[in-house]
């Protein structure tokens, strides 16, 4: 497919708003799908973003606004990363090529950025919840107007969107349901339920086996009786035979599978849709990446994508850039695996995200894909380690907050060995507010029994991971999304010492105390500091926030009277919070003059992660400002 040059559009500059979709022709919906892909395509690749889930839903997209007015109906993107086509259609074309950059246009929807943004959105498995909010209010202020939530299958695998259909099903009102078929979340999907959506049917076979046995009964004295009760039926008996078995038996009236990628038919399937009384799933069949080969090669990889040639689906490398976070973890937790096999590693449908796929490879057995479960990946590490395995959880940071009981309530509590790995923690980039680990420090350290750490630099991590792993209770371990500085890294990981920090550069004149990714870009502050004023800034890295290196602290606060914390997390109850009530415990803070940097009390836009940490001044230049600061300079 090549890419199409902005004056090639002929269609897509005639959608000022989405009741322009309706009024289209079925050729020129057509020719408009092509467009929305290729000026997609082309954003992408220059900006990053979900490429192959919102591919996917072109025509689907066209169909909703052919039928439904977002002016006026609700419509409900579950997780929004699909929700590209829809942006374009809302009024947001000239403004899309800012689309996940600073003050830009979101990656996902956001209420505060267009009226037809009906709900936040960012993470999975909420859209059927908030979409029978909206109904039932509907329903409460006397309005007429429907609500569609539109919810991918990989979203179905969480116990979320099971409790909006039991809650929506027994309620009993007008709601939507859209379920997107494409067999993919992130990863390949996986569960019961997974393999239950993908069964594909023969319809041939169906209408034949169903006329021979009308004849078959028919051929009976009584058939004619048999026969109604067969009728009265029919709506069970190809359920029996079609996913929608599982929608009936919560009450929903369940249409489909559909194909996804026909225009013309979805638009008459929800103009039926919108003359049924009581809740409706639609089942729509189709595909990730759909119209370019490279996403539909290899969906996976293009779910999420950084730069990339379009023409070719190529990413440009300049240069070998040091490994990741992520990969320093996969390659550690997999040598340490090899010697230890009560080792097993748990992802909730992301073992690429997560560092596992050599994991995976290497020692399958012991590899656990939950899906969408991050509660339930939780609690069952819970029982692994009840039983003496040493179970470790790799989840984004973000995705964590969704497991908050089961960490306190199924691992702390009882003390047990579970190991949280948390990626992507900090300012995660584009992705934005929904996505940046900013919280992690602040609902994991009060949590009784549980150790928390933060390497320095990715030379920290595997000791960290194999002090982990010889613990006896809990551990948190967060790290930053991206590639580390390039320090050697260990052949085999020795484990590190629990509450033990390290001076990474002396100093007198001020003290910095770091923790996490803040460490090396303290130190480049210093350095720069010196060589600009002669004064001279120790740095501390203390790697651990629960339990704080409180002897080396004290000793420091001795030699020390003016303190820099510097964390990458939200300043309540993070690493400084911690740093000040260790010291206001000891009756240290008598002579000190300690501050603070970390992220605002305020949720951080999308945008490149150096420009973000510019913008909450947590990058080298924000702490160097802080220290003249604190130095008087």
């Amino acid at each position: 497919m090549t890419v199409l040059s902005e004056t090639a559009l002929h269609i897509l500059p005639r959608i000022q708003n989405p009741h322009d979709v309706a009024g289209l022709t079925p050729e020129e919906k057509t020719a408009l799908a092509e467009e929305i892909r290729q000026v997609i395509i082309g954003t992408v690749s220059m900006n990053g973003g979900h490429l192959a889930p919102s591919l996917g839903v072109v025509e689907l997209t066209l169909a909703l606004l052919s039928v439904f007015d977002p002016g006026r109906d609700k419509l409900v993107w579950d997780v929004g990363h699909q929700a590209y086509a829809y942006k374009l259609l809302t009024g947001r074309q000239e403004n899309f090529h800012t689309l996940r950059t600073l003050h830009g246009i979101s990656g996902f929807p956001r209420p505060a950025e267009s009226p037809y943004d009906h709900f936040g959105v960012g993470h999975s498995s909420t859209s059927i919840s908030a979409a029978l909010g909206m109904a039932m209010a509907r329903d409460l202020k006397g309005e007429d107007h429907d609500v569609v939530a539109i919810i991918g299958d990989g979203s179905m695998t969480a116990g979320l969107a099971y409790e909006g259909l039991n809650q929506a099903g027994g309620w009993g009102g007008r709601l939507i349901v859209v379920l997107n078929d494409n067999e993919m979340s992130i990863s390949k999907n996986v569960g019961a339920l997974s393999l239950f959506l993908s069964r594909k049917l023969n319809q041939r076979w169906v209408k034949r086996f169903k006329k021979d046995m009308e004849n078959w009964i028919s051929s009976f004295p009584f058939g004619g009786d048999v026969m109604g009760y067969v009728k009265r039926g029919e709506e069970s008996f190809k359920s029996f035979f079609t996913p929608g078995m599982l929608f009936e038996a919560f009450r929903f009236n369940y249409l489909g599978p559909i194909d996804g990628h026909d225009t013309a038919r979805l638009t008459e399937v929800f103009k039926e849709v919108r003359e049924i009384e009581g809740p409706v799933l639609v089942h729509v069949l189709t595909k990730k990446g759909r119209g370019y080969a490279p996403a539909e090669k290899n969906p996976t990889y293009f779910h999420g994508v950084g730069c990339f040639e379009p023409e070719t689906g190529l990413v440009e490398k300049p240069g070998v850039c040091p490994p990741s976070y992520t990969q320093v973890f996969g390659r550690a937790l997999t040598a340490l695996a090899k010697d230890n096999e009560r080792i097993m590693a748990i992802t909730a449908a992301m073992p690429e995200g997560t560092g596992l796929s050599d994991f995976a490879a290497a020692m399958p057995e012991r590899f656990v894909d939950v899906g969408i479960c991050e509660q339930h990946a939780v609690t069952f590490a819970a029982g692994l380690a009840k039983e003496g395995f040493k179970p470790v959880v790799a989840v984004y940071s973000t995705f964590l907050q969704r497991s908050y009981d089961q960490i306190v309530h199924d691992v702390c509590l009882q003390n047990l060995p579970v190991t949280f790995c948390l990626d992507r923690a900090g300012l995660v980039g584009e992705d934005g507010a929904t996505h940046h680990g900013a919280f992690d420090l602040s609902y994991l350290r009060h949590i009784p029994h549980l150790t928390v750490m933060a390497p320095g630099s990715e030379a920290d991590l595997p000791g960290m991971l194999a002090a982990a792993l010889v613990h006896s209770g809990p551990v948190a371990i967060r790290y930053p999304r991206g590639a580390g500085e390039g320090l050697p890294l260990p052949e085999k990981p020795e484990p590190l010492p629990i509450g033990r920090g390290e001076m990474v550069r002396p100093g007198a004149d001020a003290l910095i105390v770091a923790i996490g990714s803040r460490v090396m870009p303290a130190v480049v502050a210093a350095n720069e500091l010196a060589a600009e004023t002669g004064r001279e800034v120790a740095v501390f890295n203390t790697r651990f926030v629960k339990p704080l290196p409180r002897e080396q602290l004290l000793a420091l606060a001795k030699d020390f009277p003016l303190w820099l914390t510097a964390e990458e997390n939200v300043l309540q109850g993070g690493f400084g919070s911690a740093v000040l009530e260790m010291l206001s415990d000891a009756g240290a803070l008598s002579g000190l003059t300690v501050r603070r940097l970390g992220l605002p009390d305020d949720f951080v836009e999308h945008g490149a992660q150096k420009a973000l940490r510019a913008l909450c001044g947590i990058d080298k230049d924000g702490i160097k400002a802080a220290l003249r600061s604190l130095l008087g300079l």
